[in-house]
């Protein structure tokens, strides 16, 4: 990255970091989606298996990776602040904490799934491929989590496109580990929906191991010496990554495990609303992607430039980055509301299913909208390293107002399922004007700091 001085610099110094992260994350989601999308034309009850086991793993897997990714904020400034030697030690430590993490996802996932799954109350074949998915992607919890780090570290130096070229390599190995592992395909096993979660852990071997080749052998990773020297676990530096990076994992947990709440309380819906449902979900959490990216991009530009001083720079890219979500949130509403039936048809081949999906596609233009503004404005708050009243932000916005006003819509009307989207679309309103009226305060506050 690079000090800029005009609007039509910093224009093109954003998207020369936004679009690559943004390929990347389509792409990452991209492995989610064909996995619902492929166990979906094996059959329904594997696309309702995969779609729950999904919307358990997510928030997990989200909320744990932004944890993780506190390093992206912790380099960002170092690198401002021309402290490249510290580099290597931070990763260091991110490596070990992404460790420490995984062994205790996999602890806790053990004992915990079925019991969660049994309080579904789901049928018995839908609850066995979302347990047997459950399973096998376990396997890849660790490098997934390791590449997180990797990940954030590379980001964090401006390499935006090293990580779309290794995610871009990922994708068609997932896939075409789906189609034989899914439908059993060239003599393969014929796994259905579980075949998907074991297609996906074998691709977060090959994306960790790819990253590890990059940044011990290319520049300009290899300058900075990372993981040529041991470095021993530091109780100090887990103190300031997990200071920076709890508050982040809390503020994505909170926004994407609502989702699952909301997945569990649906449980009482046939499998049809529920397929339907996780479906329509998990064509929202691609369109998410264009803010998550946005937001990764704001934090690593509005951290460079608050890191180095110049605060009226790391204003502008705020100013940039929100209004550029804006403006797309508008476009792929468009999508959501004249392409509806297309979209649906993507993820199964029964009439019924697919006139559900296109219900649900029409609530997610309003919720897609609210996170374009907020998203955004997570991203250049963690670029200032304001990370706590964040999270407590969303889970007021999340838990205390969306997920109640939505099960009361559900249970006490006629709108059914539909009230939970409702009570989501409430709660992301919310979220967004509490958040945007943070970020004024922040910067006003750094401005008379400077002053």
């Amino acid at each position: 990255m690079k000090q800029t001085s005009s609007i039509k610099q910093k224009a093109g110094q954003f998207l020369h970091i936004l679009l690559p992260i943004l390929i990347t994350q389509i792409a990452l989601s991209a492995i989610t989606f064909f996995d619902t999308n492929m166990s979906g034309k094996f059959g329904t009850n594997d696309l309702a298996g995969v779609a729950i086991g999904t919307s358990l793993w997510i928030p997990i897997q989200t909320g744990l990776s932004g944890i993780l990714m506190g390093i992206t904020p912790i380099v960002s400034h170092l690198i401002g602040s021309r402290r490249n030697k510290d580099v290597a030690h931070q990763v260091m430590q991110g490596m070990w904490l992404s460790l420490l993490v995984s062994v205790l996802v996999l602890i806790l996932g053990g004992l915990a799934l079925s019991p969660v799954l049994n309080f579904m109350n789901l049928e018995p074949e839908v609850r066995d491929i979302a347990f047997r998915f459950l399973r096998a992607i376990s396997f890849g919890i660790i490098p997934l989590f390791g590449y997180t780090v990797v990940r954030s570290c590379i980001d964090a130096l401006g390499q935006t496109r090293v990580s779309m070229f290794i995610t871009l390599i990922a994708l068609p190995v997932n896939v075409g580990l789906n189609y034989l592992l899914i439908f059993g395909n060239f003599g393969f096993p014929r796994l259905g929906g579980a075949g998907a979660g074991v297609a996906s852990a074998i691709t977060y071997w090959v994306i960790f191991l790819i990253a590890l080749v990059f940044i011990y052998r290319a520049e300009p990773f290899r300058g900075l010496q990372l993981f040529r020297k041991f470095h021993a676990m530091s109780l100090s530096s887990f103190k300031e990554l997990l200071k920076i990076g709890v508050p982040i994992g809390f503020s994505i947990f909170f926004e994407t495990a609502v989702f699952s709440a909301v997945t569990l309380l649906m449980s009482r819906f046939d499998t049809v609303t529920i397929a339907a449902h996780q479906a329509a979900i998990n064509f929202a959490s691609t369109l998410y992607m264009i803010p998550l990216s946005i937001c990764m991009s704001l934090t690593i530009l509005v951290g460079f430039e608050s890191g180095s001083g110049r605060l009226k720079d790391a204003r502008q890219y705020g100013i940039m980055g929100i209004g550029t979500a804006a403006v797309l949130s508008l476009l792929t509403a468009l999508v959501l509301l004249f392409a509806g039936s297309h979209v649906a048809g993507l993820y199964s081949d029964e009439p019924e299913v697919i006139s559900l999906i296109q219900h649900f596609l029409i609530y997610a233009i309003f919720f897609q909208i609210s996170d374009a503004i907020a998203t955004p404005i997570q991203g250049v708050l963690r670029g200032y390293k304001d990370v706590n009243p964040a999270f407590i932000i969303c889970f007021i916005a999340y838990w205390v107002i969306g997920l109640p006003v939505g099960y009361l819509i559900a249970t006490y009307t006629d709108l059914g399922a539909y009230g939970y989207w409702i009570g989501l679309i409430t709660g992301l309103a919310i979220g967004a004007i509490l958040l945007l009226s943070r970020l004024v305060r922040v910067q006003r506050r750094f401005a008379l700091e400077k002053a």
